[in-house]
């Protein structure tokens, strides 16, 4: 195999690994922040860009910073309305067994709903179960928003990277 074509598959690697990190950060069944940082590790090592390992290092910190920040946002924010773990993951749950009857929109469906039958369990209160699981609903979204924000800037970061080598 040519140096070439060892960029090419790296490239293209780097490229599927980012997008599909991407989508996995919005629909939590792939870990998206590690594989948008796999890919530009891969495009690190088997890359002809100079930048590759420059690229990679921005990625890995703007990817930690994320998913820390993700995690230490939807925590706090949960902490502070006094929910449970254990409803997010009822909720996760039927957001998996969602995915298998409606793919593409059974993930949040299911898991909206599994969220607030664990919430009306806990609470025994309808009106109470649905205002804490919309507030967890947010809490979860704003730190699917932050992390990412941070995988869009490192796949952008990884894209130039790879433009540059050619």
């Amino acid at each position: 195999m040519g140096c070439v074509t060892v960029d090419i598959v790296a490239a293209v690697a780097a490229g599927i690994l980012a997008l599909v990190g991407l989508v996995g950060i919005v629909f939590p069944v792939l870990p998206g922040s590690i594989l948008v940082g796999v890919g530009a590790l891969v495009w690190a090592i088997w890359g002809a860009s100079g930048w590759g390992w420059v690229a990679f290092g921005v990625a890995a910190f703007l990817l930690i910073v994320g998913a820390t920040s993700s995690l230490l946002l939807t925590g706090r924010s949960l902490k502070q309305r006094q929910v449970p773990k254990w409803p997010v993951t009822v909720g996760i749950l039927l957001g998996i067994v969602g995915m298998f009857f409606l793919p593409g929109f059974g993930l949040p469906i299911g898991f909206a709903v599994g969220l607030f039958l664990a919430e009306c369990y806990r609470m025994r209160d309808l009106r109470k179960a649905a205002i804490t699981s919309w507030e967890t609903i947010k809490a979860l979204g704003l730190g699917i928003l932050v992390e990412f924000g941070c995988a869009m800037v490192a796949t952008s970061i990884l894209a130039v990277s790879i433009a540059t080598a050619w």
